[in-house]
């Protein structure tokens, strides 16, 4: 059936835009999880149309579509169960830099990081700024309303999607929005499709919302702690304070342990925890501000507090930052990055939960994240192949979002739910809601041909079953 399927695909799409060899196929099997699961045909459309044909083929075989771009995912949102594995990534064109409206329209193809250059060269600013920037796609960011540490101040990037071209399961193209920032003409369906994860239908062109550039001078404030329930009263004050930065990201003291080398002057060994913030303003009122948010810091309890303004320092401090991931890559071959977000008054005592849960299950739980929005990153380091770890490791994954959700706070804040929180959903959110969302499924995916055995409970095991093979 794969190769009858693949030869169908080849024939209305053209023989390079079909792959179906083993190699290629394990190719497109995974995301930046460690699960993956091999597609039985890949595809690369460079048109809507030709989004649409793929999307004929899959019906007439019932055989389900799972679209992906850059494969930066870190909820196993994009990683097929079988099917055909659609990669956006040829629709890579930004299409229009509107100055006078403040907008661009591209395809969902386009590199966030590329977009951020082009409309900088035009004077413009896109602020949603996802750590997989320089990989990750503008379509991607919208399937998972991608956030970053910026979204504290500017949001993610649902609030820059003016609208949308929309291919349904039916091969519909629907069209979302329009040009303008405000829109109540009718339902809003374009925020219906970003956060969807592929599941509603598969979003080929976007419009989005562009700011001017921001204050030229910056500015990054440190601050450390002795103990988590001080960094945690910082991080309130810090989100309630009118001189408020632009970005909070905060790093534990196993974080600390592991970037030692790269440990910055402001930051003294052996503290709980730091924050890290920047701070975008104009260079008459950098050091005010500053000033103002060191205080903030000292009266919630820091051990330290510094305002930096020097170029070559705040380098230093963030490729502290910025070395943490690869750092932590050395120490074991397998890193669960989970975003569990809490409102921001139950930071201290989720910290404090996690600390428990380090300690209980023996297992390596590293936390760092934007703390500004209670988008917390426990991040687990294992090895996949032990399974005795492997057990623990999934204990603690079920107390983290337990702890979670005891708190008020939900399974994920920008990661997604895909396939590896689906088993989640039936605590988190409610049964008549979770119903509503399944009739909405059903309504514009009446076979579950897009992304099936995602988002919902219940519904992967059955979606193997029916072919996928496992990479």
């Amino acid at each position: 059936m794969s190769e009858t399927i693949a030869r169908e695909l080849r024939s209305v799409l053209g023989p390079d835009h079909v792959l179906s060899s083993p190699a290629d196929l394990v190719t497109y099997g995974y995301d930046a999880t460690y699960v993956s699961h091999l597609p039985d045909v890949v595809v690369f459309p460079n048109s809507t149309e030709q989004v649409r044909q793929v999307l004929a083929v899959a019906r007439a075989h019932h055989v389900p579509v799972f679209t992906r771009g850059s494969g930066t995912g870190l909820s196993g949102g994009s990683v097929p169960l079988g099917g055909i594995a659609l990669v956006m990534t040829r629709m890579n064109r930004i299409l229009e830099i509107d100055r006078d409206n403040l907008l661009a329209r591209v395809q969902a193809g386009v590199v966030t990081a590329d977009l951020q250059e082009a409309v900088r060269a035009q004077g413009l600013f896109y602020p949603p700024d996802p750590g997989s920037a320089r990989i990750s796609t503008i379509g991607g960011n919208v399937a998972e309303n991608a956030g970053g540490p910026r979204s504290f101040h500017y949001g993610t990037t649902g609030r820059y999607v003016l609208g949308l071209e929309v291919v349904l399961a039916d091969g519909t193209v629907l069209k979302t929005g329009g040009k303008t920032t405000k829109n109540v003409t009718g339902y809003d369906l374009t925020s219906l499709f970003v956060g969807s994860e592929g599941t509603l239908g598969i979003v080929t062109e976007v419009t989005l919302r562009l700011l001017p550039p921001p204050p030229p001078a910056r500015g990054t404030l440190v601050a450390s702690f002795a103990d988590l329930a001080a960094l945690g009263r910082a991080i309130g004050a810090l989100a309630a304070h009118p001189a408020r930065p632009t970005s909070l990201e905060m790093i534990d003291r196993h974080c600390l342990a592991v970037v030692d080398d790269y440990r910055p002057p402001e930051i003294p060994a052996g503290v709980a925890g730091a924050l890290l913030c920047e701070v975008l303003d104009w260079p008459e009122a950098l050091q005010r501000r500053l000033r103002e948010l060191e205080e903030v810091c000292r009266e919630a309890g820091a051990v330290t507090a510094a305002g930096v303004s020097d170029v070559s320092a705040q380098r230093r401090v963030w490729a502290m930052r910025e070395a943490l991931s690869p750092a932590v890559a050395r120490i074991k071959p397998t890193k669960i990055s989970e975003d569990a977000t809490v409102p921001i008054a139950a930071i201290p005592a989720f910290l404090a939960d996690l600390e428990e849960i380090r300690a209980l299950r023996r297992v390596n739980l590293l936390v760092f994240g934007h703390a500004g929005d209670g988008n917390l990153h426990p991040n687990i380091i294992c090895d996949e192949r032990d399974a005795d770890e492997m057990r623990r490791v999934q204990a603690a994954i079920d107390d983290i979002f337990a702890a979670a959700l005891a708190r008020g706070g939900t399974l994920s804040g920008e990661h997604g739910i895909g396939l590896l929180k689906r088993r989640y959903m039936t605590r988190a959110v409610p049964a008549e809601t979770l119903a509503a969302m399944r009739r909405l499924k059903s309504l514009l995916d009446p076979h579950n041909l897009l992304n099936p055995g995602k988002v919902f409970p219940d519904e992967a095991r059955s979606q193997r079953q029916k072919g996928g093979r496992t990479a």
